[in-house]
């Protein structure tokens, strides 16, 4: 008798399962841009036209120039790289940055690095704007922080990856540009799920939260903003050593096929995320479903649920075939209380992160929402909490 549970994947935030077409295009692209881009040999000029073409795709999605758009390893690199090379483009005009207190790890460790380097003789701050229980940032005292001297950059991520919220990236965009500050949006959780517009100035996006395979992140940097690197010089200033292009053109395919049916999934997911708050409010006590209802991501929910630990529904939900997450998806692996649902005031323990994956069946998350109940309450009793 088979016993191995169907597996049911809940945790696309950042790492979703790759397309099938992002599959065919990285295995095709082993094959044809293996060389290095580099080099100036048949083999080489074919891997730089693979490359030339992926960033010329994602420029076309994103409603960039194909010159803007810079290649990264890794999201977390690209947004590292962002701070900090536009902070130091503009040490002149000061060195304080200005952030929503949900932005990821990358970009509140990114902001701290570059307000502490010596490039202008006062010392800098991250500035760090607090956000509403629903995660959303204040934007009247963001505005404000941007007429402030001495700003160098400013950043607001378009939605949480984490909950869900979208953020006001409108507004805050307006009084960025009027302060001659840029605004850095990242949108790593949100583009290939949602239409994220041209209110900004660099935008970081994550394809391997939209479907295609790890390796590369990319970095869109409009014409005007001044970068200065502080890394070693090399050959490729933004991003040493290059990427990989097998990578690069699956990010391309990944979007692609992503932006195709963005409508159709937006609706279907989106019906999903309701139905699991609904049925996780009506039937699991002292649970908290967390992030806004409305104006929020289309396949991202969140809920925490009192006296209970989050590691031990994660594993215990595993067991069952079920793959969730935990805390912030930044810093999962420091089992630290997520900084964004602190920062947010709601309930930080026994906490569980759906990110639902393209083509979820309703079946699958119907089976999920079916053992949830018992899950929460049978770690309950094992820590004889229950009835509390």
């Amino acid at each position: 008798m088979n016993d191995i549970p169907q597996r049911t994947y809940l945790d696309a935030g950042g790492r979703a399962p790759v397309l099938p077409a992002a599959r065919t295009a990285y295995l095709q692209a082993l094959d044809d841009g293996w060389a290095d881009p580099r080099r100036l040999h048949s083999e080489g000029r074919r891997a730089r036209s693979l490359l030339d073409g992926a960033r010329e795709s994602l420029a076309g999605a994103l409603g960039a120039r194909t010159e803007e758009v810079d290649l990264f390893g890794s999201h977390t690199a690209a947004l590292h790289a962002a701070v900090r090379s536009v902070a130091r483009g503009r040490r002149r005009a000061g060195r304080d940055v200005v952030v929503g207190a949900t932005e990821r790890a990358a970009v509140l460790q990114g902001a701290d690095f570059a307000a502490a380097q010596p490039w202008t003789p006062t010392p800098g701050t991250r500035v760090t704007i607090a956000v509403d229980a629903e995660g959303r940032v204040d934007a009247d005292a963001m505005v404000a922080a941007l007429s402030a001297p001495g700003v160098a950059l400013a950043a607001l991520q378009h939605a949480n990856g984490e909950v869900g919220t979208l953020q006001p990236v409108a507004p805050v965009a307006a009084a960025a540009r009027r302060a001659g500050v840029p605004l850095l949006v990242d949108a790593g959780a949100s583009v290939g799920h949602a239409v994220v517009g041209d209110d900004w100035d660099v935008l970081a996006a994550d394809p391997g939260d939209w479907g295609a395979p790890a390796g590369v992140s990319v970095l869109v940097t409009r014409a005007g903003v001044r970068r200065a690197p502080d890394w070693p010089q090399d050959e490729d200033r933004w991003n040493p050593g290059g990427v990989a292009v097998p990578a690069a053109l699956a990010a391309a395919v990944a979007l692609e096929t992503a932006l195709s049916d963005l409508a159709a999934e937006d609706t279907h997911r989106r019906a999903l995320v309701d139905h699991i708050r609904r049925r996780v409010a009506a039937e699991i006590p002292d649970t908290e479903v967390v992030g806004a209802e409305t104006d929020r991501l289309p396949h991202v929910v969140t809920f925490s649920c009192l006296y209970v630990d989050g590691e031990a529904l994660v594993t215990e939900l595993d067991r069952l075939g079920f793959a969730v997450g935990s805390g912030s998806a930044c810093t999962s692996s420091s089992l630290e209380p997520s900084h964004v649902l602190a920062a947010m005031g709601v309930l930080t323990h026994g906490n569980v992160r759906i990110a639902i994956p393209r083509g979820t069946r309703a079946p699958d998350v119907e089976r999920f929402l079916d053992v949830l109940p018992g899950v929460v309450a049978g770690v309950r009793d094992r820590l004889g909490v229950a009835g509390l």
